[in-house]
């Protein structure tokens, strides 16, 4: 091994086995703490998925059908709960030749596609897609291959399309860009390297006209509407914090900062019982804050080392760590409600990222990125 090379994977190795705590930037006394993945918890069950992995976000048509949630093959699929299985809906890409299939998606998703942001217009049954490489998209009620409605705004191309949400009062489209530089698959990079090229977009579908609300930041990934329109919050991932941009109200066209979190916020969904749940990827140990922070460590690393071995190191780290699921419900003022959390005496190492929570009728639909099933949680 290159002297380089060996001395770049010894760094790696003493950073991430130097850890001494976790920062809890927010321990406020919550409602509600639910533990879930027990194997005596009869509240907790798992849906499987054939031949693909990571249903990261959930909807439900107007009709409350569902869910719907996208894949790593480029597919969104439907429950059918009466005939307990899913079936396709959708693609983000004709080119479907070597898609499907047990086989590493990571590797053709540019290809296939990766639907991530999902969202259904409740008047006319439309669902907005954010694909990480095609864009943001449409597609009827009936399914099918989807069509793009824009991949640029202000005449630089999308890096890596997110999330998405609809303001029922006018049909604008809220959309975030995450990155200009890093590709969906390489998403540790976007943190470790301490990008702040992300952007919060929106949307016009009469005038078909994309505008940038929010630049210059680190890592967007989940957006949602507030219950009554004024404002959206949206998650800025390698800030382990939520920003709130105002819509309307004499504060419109300004944002703050909404909450502070333990972890890496992902998808974020408005609740039913009010305020919005955030899915978390995994808690900001101390050290991944220090490099978070000084950025020329992270860019070192992603120079000097290859990206599987990184890849391969946060992975083993997060097992020996015994990293747990996470995700919060935050009021409308931003204090933690509820929070769900894998159950501490039951580790099993087959949850540890959380991307989004979305609740509805009572049950907790649970996301992920990289698990090959879905996860229902009954409150």
């Amino acid at each position: 091994m290159p002297t380089k090379l060996f001395f770049s994977t010894a760094t790696l190795a003493f950073l991430l086995s130097s850890l001494v705590g976790v920062n809890f930037i927010n321990n406020k006394k919550t409602e509600n703490h639910y533990n879930f993945y027990s194997n005596e918890n009869s509240s907790f069950e798992a849906v499987p998925i054939v031949g693909a992995v990571g249903p990261e976000t959930y909807v439900f048509d107007h009709f409350g059908e569902g869910p719907y949630t996208g894949v790593s093959d480029g597919r969104i699929i439907k429950w059918r709960e009466d005939q307990r299985q899913w079936i396709n809906f959708a693609v983000t890409s004709s080119n479907r030749s070597g898609c499907e299939g047990q086989h590493d998606h990571d590797r053709t998703e540019h290809v296939c596609g990766r639907p991530l942001g999902l969202r259904f217009n409740q008047t006319n049954g439309d669902l907005y897609i954010a694909d990480a490489y095609m864009g943001l998209l449409i597609v009827g009620p009936e399914g099918g291959l989807a069509t793009r409605l824009a991949n640029e705004a202000q005449g630089i191309p999308f890096g890596f399309t997110n999330s998405v949400d609809i303001d029922e009062w006018n049909g604008f489209v809220y959309f975030t860009d995450s990155t200009l530089h890093y590709q969906r698959r390489n998403y540790i990079s976007v943190i470790l390297s301490g990008d702040k090229s992300g952007r919060l977009m929106k949307y016009d579908p009469q005038s078909k006209r994309v505008d940038v609300l929010l630049d210059n930041l680190s890592f967007p990934n989940g957006v949602a509407m507030s219950q009554n329109g004024d404002y959206i919050v949206v998650a800025e991932t390698s800030e382990c914090r939520i920003i709130r941009y105002w819509l309307r109200t004499s504060k419109a066209g300004s944002s703050e900062v909404f909450a502070q979190l333990p972890g890496f916020p992902d998808n974020i969904k408005r609740s039913p019982r009010g305020g919005f749940w955030v899915g978390i990827h995994s808690r900001r140990e101390w050290i991944v804050g220090r490099i978070v922070s000084h950025p020329v460590i992270g860019k070192t690393l992603l120079k000097l080392l290859p990206f599987d071995m990184i890849m391969k190191a946060y992975g083993q780290f997060g097992r020996w760590r015994g990293t747990t699921g996470l995700a919060m419900r935050l009021s409308e003022r931003g204090q933690v409600l509820d929070v769900l959390e894998e159950d501490k005496t039951t580790i099993s190492n087959t949850w540890r990222t959380v991307s989004e929570v979305k609740e509805k009728d009572g049950t907790l639909w649970i996301g992920s990125i990289n698990k090959p099933f879905a996860a229902k949680y009954k409150v």
